[in-house]
C-alpha cells in the first residue's frame, strides 16, 4: 500500500501509536461480529448482519493503520491496508471492494442485504476476519478470550 498516496488523497493522517485504543477497536471487533454471527439470517435480519460483520472488518483495517502509526479517515483506506494481510486464503481479500460496495449501497442507496450476501460476509469473517483478527492479537499481545 502507497502510504504517501493515501496521505495525499487526505485519508490518513499521522498518528502516534494508541496502543489502549488499538485494543479496544480489536475487543469491539470480536464482541461485534460474535454477536452478530449469533443471529438467524433472514430477510429481515440480513442487512443488520452485513452492516456488523462489514463494521467489524473496517475495524480491523483501523486497527492496522494505528498498528503503524497512521489514522484512517475514510473505509477505502481501512479496506486497502487489509489486502495486504498475509493469510492462507488471501485471494478471498479481492471481495473487499465488492462488499465495500454493498455496504454503501445498503447505507446510502436504501438497498437491504440479501440472505444470500450475508452469508457471504460471514464466509469472508470466518475464512478472512478471524485471521486477521489473530494476527492483530498476536502483534498486540492479547490472548484470546
Amino acid at each position: 500500500m502507497n502510504i504517501q498516496y493515501w496521505i495525499m488523497k487526505g485519508a490518513l493522517r499521522n498518528r502516534q501509536q494508541d496502543y489502549e485504543k488499538i485494543k479496544s477497536m480489536i475487543n469491539s471487533t470480536e464482541v461485534n461480529a460474535r454477536v452478530a454471527q449469533e443471529i438467524i439470517i433472514n430477510d429481515n435480519t440480513a442487512t443488520l448482519v452485513f452492516r456488523e460483520i462489514y463494521e467489524s472488518i473496517r475495524q480491523l483495517g483501523d486497527a492496522k493503520l494505528w498498528l503503524i502509526g497512521y489514522e484512517p479517515q475514510n473505509h477505502e483506506v481501512s479496506m486497502e491496508i487489509l489486502k495486504e494481510s498475509d493469510i492462507k486464503d488471501k485471494v478471498k481479500l479481492n471481495s473487499l471492494d465488492r462488499l465495500k460496495k454493498i455496504r454503501h449501497d445498503i447505507n446510502y442507496g436504501g438497498f437491504r442485504a440479501s440472505i444470500g450476501q450475508a452469508e457471504e460476509i460471514l464466509e469472508f469473517w470466518d475464512k478472512c476476519g478471524i485471521k486477521i483478527l489473530r494476527m492483530l492479537k498476536k502483534e498486540m499481545k492479547i490472548s484470546d478470550i
